[in-house]
């Protein structure tokens, strides 16, 4: 049994944020803190904060396809400018585009405007370091209060022009390519690109047909509005149906900024971050590319994932939610493949990013290689029944301070051994409390979820 508190992870203390999230800031366009007053004064104490690290910061900004993208970046850009760095747009692209563009071409930092696969209402903005990573919890830490403290302050009105510099798309496309292996190519693959219309709509399917792959891209029409709208990751029902029409060899699905992957198989069976790792393992392990025999995983990893690994004589790591976690565990312990269930993969080798394109890539390359389908590729991955419930909390205080969720947590501990998992959290962008609970048959799963969501609710549901 797995327990993950609200601020704590084996014994590691954790950022608990009023601003950042897992995955940076994110809100409603207009609202704090996404309303044009809170953004400048994030630009702007980020601006100031990276020249006095360096004189004049370059800073890279991206953004995906949600109609709020646009005036975001552009307040932002202003904050940086009166800040003291100098902002550069790439326009629409992904957040691994553009976290391997600020690390690979000099940039100081890197922006993205996106909330991922969030309904288009919703927005965001990442902040990635010098390193191509998202910016360390001390660093969120470090700026949290000063943008905080001046969120209410008027922001200096600026006229500030913001071109798009398209080559830096093209540096990015460039880079993906030349991780296809010397002298192949996609030449005759059929593969199912749905773009979720977000930040991989012309990317995904530019490059892929570069490539020689016969495109078919489905939901590769943005209009603002329609961004993750019953398509992409979260969606991908629409994909594998499309992939057994076509009669493709694969099919994958993006989110909205395209750091995930979900594929589908050419059966249109779906397979999730799971099922792609321990393809990735086998194959990287088989061609002695797999660095420890480790795998890193999140507490999210079906058990079935891990145990199928043990059967290939390999080991899987958890960390906390969040693929910025699971990269900091693929450095402190020197492995190269890492991601988390929902579609976030880190080939450690090419990109310290997960990258939605570049798992593609490999996978078709995979599929290629062995002349054998996603299917058997991850052939073999038992699912053991796994059941995920959200609760809305008032607070998000550890778990352990309350007594009825502690001692129905001690039953199920103790009711499972090793057969079974319980992971609480709560959500690092929501007033959410998230119960997990896995276990070899659906009816351990269904009583133990009721009982420990039950528990929360009445400690501290809002």
């Amino acid at each position: 049994v797995f327990w993950q508190a609200a601020t704590r992870f084996e014994g590691r203390v954790l950022f608990m944020r009023t601003l950042f999230g897992t995955d940076g800031i994110r809100g409603i366009p207009g609202e704090f803190p996404l309303d044009p007053r809170s953004l400048y004064w994030v630009g702007r104490t980020l601006g100031e904060y990276l020249a006095g690290e360096e004189t004049t910061p370059r800073v890279l900004l991206g953004m995906d396809t949600r109609e709020s993208s646009p005036a975001i970046l552009q307040r932002i850009a202003e904050g940086l400018a009166a800040g003291g760095a100098r902002p550069v747009s790439a326009g629409i692209i992904t957040t691994p585009g553009v976290a391997w563009l600020t690390k690979n071409e000099g940039f100081t930092a890197g922006i993205v405007v996106s909330a991922s696969h969030n309904p288009y209402h919703d927005n965001g903005v990442k902040v990635i370091a010098r390193t191509g990573m998202k910016l360390p919890d001390e660093v969120e830490e470090r700026l949290e209060p000063g943008i905080l403290s001046r969120a209410e302050r008027a922001a200096q009105a600026l006229k500030l022009e913001l071109p798009v510099e398209e080559r830096y798309a093209e540096d990015y496309l460039n880079f993906l390519r030349s991780r296809i292996a010397r002298g192949r190519s996609l030449r005759g693959f059929k593969i199912v690109l749905d773009c979720a219309h977000g930040a991989a709509s012309t990317l995904a399917p530019q490059l892929f047909s570069s490539l020689g792959a016969d495109v078919v891209a489905i939901a590769n029409e943005p209009n603002g509005r329609n961004i993750n709208d019953r398509c992409g990751a979260l969606h991908p029902e629409r994909l594998a149906a499309k992939v057994v029409e076509v009669g493709a060899q694969l099919g994958v699905a993006f989110d909205g900024d395209a750091d995930r992957s979900i594929f589908a198989d050419r059966h249109g069976n779906v397979v999730n971050g799971d099922g792609t790792l321990l393809a990735a393992a086998r194959r990287m392990k088989a061609r002695g590319e797999l660095k420890g025999n480790i795998v890193v995983g999140t507490v999210m990893a079906n058990l079935g994932l891990e145990r199928a690994l043990e059967r290939e004589g390999l080991a899987l790591k958890r960390t906390p939610v969040g693929d910025k976690y699971v990269l900091e565990e693929m450095l402190r312990c020197g492995a190269n493949l890492g991601g988390e269930q929902a579609g976030h993969i880190i080939f450690l080798d090419d990109s310290v990013a997960g990258d939605g394109m570049l798992t593609a890539l490999k996978i078709a390359g995979m599929t290629l290689e062995t002349n054998r389908g996603l299917d058997e590729l991850a052939g073999g991955l038992e699912i053991f029944p796994q059941k995920l419930v959200n609760i809305r909390v008032k607070e998000k205080r550890p778990f352990e301070e309350f007594p009825e969720v502690a001692r129905v947590l001690k039953e199920a501990e103790t009711a499972f051994q090793r057969s079974g998992r319980v992971v609480l959290r709560y959500s690092g962008t929501e007033p959410l409390a998230r119960v997990m609970v896995e276990a070899e048959t659906q009816e351990l799963v269904d009583r133990w979820t009721a009982a420990l969501a039950a528990a929360i609710q009445s400690a501290m549901g809002a």
